[in-house]
């Protein structure tokens, strides 16, 4: 799923290209996008793109009328979910496949939305004005401008794991599966430690660790979003220290990097800088390995020997 990073780089991508530009058209290939009835979805054809903005992992495009500018807007917000990406194409491009799920048709371009897969996740809200837009935000904070205290004060609320505080959206926006994973390597903390049990110095930690992690990423999906539209966007890149790194070693140590799988999900992380050396028992192989799934390194390349 795009996280706050990529979804930076799209808005990034769509500011030179769609700002100011009238959008004259909005076309649905799958009537399951749609996820709302008033405004009708032709209520924002002819209008001027006013703003773009990101709520959580959504993208807001607000439009109004050319010659009033202060008129209250209609958005048209985009949730991509995990399979759903833009695209920029040529204008009138023709939205072909099963994939081609929505177009909006701009004089000089096309803003394409498409999702992989059978699932139909993705969609689009149509709503008016800014408390409508505003009744779609989960209501995370917002990490760069939120300070230490009000960081933990929102994921010490309830008493969850790390990995399960950090990626939910009601406590904090925009971070998903791939950065947690990357904020707690940086922060050199497990996955599943509890939020009621962190020390100071962890809370430091990891706060600098999730807003660096994230004006890094965002720099440099950003960076490359303004020269090229973003057409690949993927959780896995290769310049991530675990995330989709099952078995390479990490940067920081050398250790084989470690994995947790849990529904359509994957943890990664570190045994030794994260865990103390320990290995975290994934819950499908718990099942079959019972008391013989390995709780260190060692032990793990033990078992991988036999």
């Amino acid at each position: 799923m795009p996280e706050l990073p990529d979804i930076t780089a799209y808005i990034a991508a769509l500011e030179p290209r769609i700002l100011g530009r009238t959008l004259d058209r909005v076309r649905l290939q799958s009537v399951f996008v749609l996820r709302t009835v008033d405004p009708p979805v032709t209520s924002a054809e002819g209008k001027t793109v006013r703003e773009i903005r990101r709520i959580g992992k959504r993208i807001a495009i607000g439009v109004s009328d050319a010659a009033n500018q202060n008129q209250e807007k209609i958005w048209l917000v985009i949730h991509l979910m995990i399979a759903g990406r833009l695209h920029w194409r040529p204008a009138n491009a023709k939205l072909s496949g099963r994939q081609g799920l929505l177009a909006l048709d701009f004089s000089d371009g096309t803003l394409v939305l498409t999702e992989a897969g059978s699932k139909r996740r993705a969609s689009l809200h149509v709503v008016r004005g800014e408390q409508a837009l505003n009744d779609l935000d989960p209501g995370g904070i917002e990490i760069f401008s939120s300070d230490l205290d009000r960081f933990r004060a929102a994921l010490t609320a309830e008493n969850r794991t790390l990995k399960r505080a950090l990626t939910d959206p009601r406590i904090i926006s925009g971070v998903g599966n791939a950065y947690s994973d990357e904020i707690l390597h940086a922060a050199q903390l497990s996955p599943i430690a509890l939020t009621h049990k962190l020390k100071p110095d962890e809370w430091q930690r990891l706060f600098d660790a999730t807003r660096s992690t994230l004006e890094l990423w965002i720099a440099r999906l950003s960076s490359e979003a303004r020269k090229k539209f973003p057409e690949g966007v993927t959780a896995f890149r290769p310049e991530m220290a675990v995330h989709g790194r099952f078995g390479q070693p990490c940067p920081r140590c050398g250790s084989p990097v470690q994995r947790i799988r849990y529904a359509d999900n994957e943890t990664n992380y570190c045994a030794t800088c994260q865990t103390g050396g320990k290995v975290l028992a994934d819950r499908s192989l718990s099942r079959l390995l019972g008391s013989d799934w390995p709780r260190t390194l060692d032990e793990l390349e033990a078992l991988k020997r036999r």
